[in-house]
Formats: C-alpha cells, sequence, structure tokens
C-alpha cells in the first residue's frame, strides 16, 4: 500500500476499502469477520462469510477516518467494534451514528443527511470531504425494514485546497431514481467523478428480494454516473451475494465499457 501522488486503493473484502490520498487513510465499510463466521442482518437474519479478509484491523492502522454506509454486519461487525480505536472519526448516516454513539461506544461517529457534508482533518493540512448521498437498500415496503443507507461523495484535497481526487462509494442501493440525482448533483456542484466504487452482489433475502445491485443494475449505474473509472466490491462474500462478478464483466463487455473498468481481487491495490 502506497498512497502515491494520485492515491491507491487497497481491497480488503466485502465493501472494505482502504483508500490512501493527499496523505490520508480513509477506510470503507469496516468487515473483519472470518470465513465461516455469520454476520447479522437483522430480524432474525444471518449470513455465512465464504472469504476471509486481506488484512486485520491492526495491520490497516493507523487510520483517519471510517466511512460508513449502514449498519449491517457484513459491514460494521464485533471484530469491527472490538478491534477499532474508540476515537476513530466515523462519518455514517444519522441512524447509525445514533446506535454507535450511545450503543457500540464511538463518540466521534458523525451523522449526515442526504446531500450534508462534513469536512475530515488529515495531516499536514490535508482533507477530505464526505457528502451523503442519496441510496435505496430495498424495494418499498421492504425498505422500512432495513436499516437506512447512504451512497458518499469523498474529495480529497491536498494541503492548499487543490483537489487530488473525487471518489464515489454506491453503498447498498438498488438500481433507483436517485442515480439521475446524483449525477445532476456532480454535473452542477463537482464535475466528473474520478473512480466509482459499486457495491454488487445482487444480495436477495428469503422471498427473493434484491437489496443490492446485481451485475446487470451495476452496469446501469455506471452508465448514469459515467466516472472516469470504476471499481466493483461486495459480490462474493457472502452466501446471500447472488450475483457473481461474471455477470458484472458481461453486462459491462456487452455495453463497451469494459475500458472504463479496473478489478481487483482481495489483498491487492491498484491506483486511483
Amino acid at each position: 500500500m502506497d498512497s502515491g501522488t494520485g492515491g491507491t486503493l487497497s481491497f480488503v473484502g466485502t465493501a472494505t476499502v482502504l483508500l490512501e490520498c493527499a496523505g490520508m487513510r480513509v477506510l470503507t465499510d469496516p468487515n473483519f469477520l472470518h470465513r465461516g463466521q455469520r454476520a447479522w442482518l437483522g430480524h432474525g437474519l444471518t449470513s455465512k462469510r465464504l472469504t476471509d479478509p486481506a488484512w486485520t484491523p491492526e495491520e490497516l492502522a493507523p487510520v483517519d477516518a471510517v466511512v460508513l454506509s449502514h449498519l449491517h454486519g457484513d459491514h460494521w461487525d464485533r471484530e469491527t467494534r472490538r478491534r477499532l480505536p474508540r476515537s476513530t472519526p466515523i462519518v455514517t448516516t444519522s441512524h447509525a451514528s445514533r446506535r454507535l454513539q450511545t450503543r457500540h461506544g464511538f463518540p466521534r461517529a458523525i451523522g449526515l443527511t442526504t446531500w450534508e457534508s462534513h469536512v475530515l482533518a488529515g495531516p499536514d493540512g490535508a482533507t477530505c470531504t464526505v457528502t451523503a448521498l442519496p441510496g435505496r437498500h430495498a424495494p418499498d415496503p421492504v425498505q422500512r425494514l432495513l436499516p437506512p443507507v447512504m451512497g458518499s461523495l469523498l474529495e480529497f484535497r491536498a494541503a492548499g485546497g487543490c483537489t487530488v481526487q473525487r471518489i464515489y462509494l454506491s453503498g447498498d442501493t438498488l438500481l433507483f431514481d436517485g442515480l439521475h440525482r446524483i449525477r445532476e448533483y456532480l454535473a452542477e456542484r463537482v464535475g466528473e467523478v474520478d473512480r466509482a466504487v459499486l457495491h454488487l452482489g445482487g444480495t436477495t433475502l428469503p422471498g427473493g428480494v434484491m437489496v443490492t445491485m446485481d451485475g446487470r443494475q451495476g452496469a446501469d449505474a455506471l452508465e448514469i454516473l459515467a466516472p472516469r473509472r470504476a471499481t466493483p466490491v461486495h459480490y462474493d462474500d457472502y452466501t446471500v451475494f447472488r450475483s457473481p462478478l461474471s455477470d458484472f464483466v458481461a453486462e459491462v463487455e456487452r455495453r463497451g465499457w469494459a475500458d472504463r473498468v479496473d478489478y481487483v481481487g482481495r489483498g491487492d491495490t491498484i491506483p486511483l
């Protein structure tokens, strides 16, 4: 792992990546359960992990902050609660921040509403501005049974305010009209995103309800948002993931978007 000039993305597993940019280290959706352990999904549902994380929390330390899309056991687990330093800033939804502060003992959990931003301070004057973007974890009425989820825009700036990278994290969302609102927001306020990190897997609950994008929806999201580069994550780590990465690969190749996609294996690092 080497931050370099433009930064790097290191894939830990599930939706957990370490972003190193402008001298900052930001960890996303920390999931450190091991193969065979079960993640809590709520309402009595669990899912068995099929893979191991590439690194431990201690091997990734120190991190300047965590960006957490929502409170599900495959994104925030008991290993993370036990091993992440309690002083770590965690930018997340308002729902998750309340629980992290009152139940999990993380006083620096920062809750954002949609379109709200928070600036994280890094070393030597670097910053990362995190803006909460729309996400929809399930179709109505199932959505009411799941925790609120957010996508995120991360804008890394070096000392002096020069923007180094703009990263979009989809969070666990389905394809929905909010992605068009995100595209409009980016066009008006930000410009082109340097990299989109897309949560895929076609996560499917009992009864056949899909609650994350499958390969086809991921390709649709890529077409809507049109980032410079894209990287898929969250596709083969749990038994509830039903759409393999090959579904997405086939779709982007068929649509002529393959040259914009960078694939990264667990334990590997790519330039941003």
